[in-house]
């Protein structure tokens, strides 16, 4: 009353726990950020590692002569970013994001066919296969150039005897024709004078 002052009141304990968890929310939106933003910088330095790789194999692709068309090389921005060597090998980065993994797609599963951080040891690997790819070309070619010949002999065999079955076909097929019609005529003929 005289110059005494009243408690001010306790503050309410509803108030608190919004507060806490406007705060929780927010604190948890900026780690989310900085961890999208470490991610996003993660991805960055993968496709810079394959670009570093595929400028160091320039050389290589310079060589390749211009008639042999297996090899498609470019870096794909995808989720893991790759550098595609042809359509089944690609390079893409180990789960440390610093190894560099040479895989090879096949009908039993990827295999590895090198595995490094040095870019020098992948661009040897990459290398090694070009070559065997190459000469897998080569051979296939020259062990197809006798078969394609004999096989176009042996197509026009198969297309006469085939045109023969045909027109054998018809010629039966019109005999047939003929004679039912003739006994039908006949069948006719012999109602109609009964």
């Amino acid at each position: 009353m005289w110059g005494r002052k009243k408690p001010a009141p306790a503050p309410a304990t509803d108030d608190k726990p919004p507060q806490r968890l406007r705060d929780a929310l927010r604190r948890a939106r900026i780690e989310s950020a900085e961890r999208a933003g470490v991610i996003v910088d993660l991805r960055d330095a993968e496709i810079a590692r394959l670009e570093m790789l595929n400028e160091a194999l320039d050389p290589l692709f310079g060589e390749i002569p211009d008639n042999v068309e297996l090899f498609d090389r470019g870096i794909v921005r995808g989720d893991p970013p790759r550098l595609w060597i042809d359509v089944v090998a690609h390079v893409d980065m180990g789960r440390d994001k610093r190894t560099y993994r040479f895989v090879q797609d096949s009908r039993y599963g990827r295999k590895i066919l090198a595995e490094s951080a040095d870019i020098n040891e992948i661009v040897e690997a990459v290398t090694k296969y070009v070559a065997r790819r190459i000469i897998e070309r080569e051979r296939a070619l020259a062990a197809d150039d006798r078969p394609l010949r004999l096989d176009a002999a042996r197509d026009e065999r198969l297309r006469r005897r085939a045109r023969w079955r045909a027109i054998r076909a018809f010629i039966f097929g019109l005999l047939l024709g003929i004679a039912a019609a003739i006994g039908a005529i006949v069948l006719l003929a012999t109602q109609s004078m009964d």
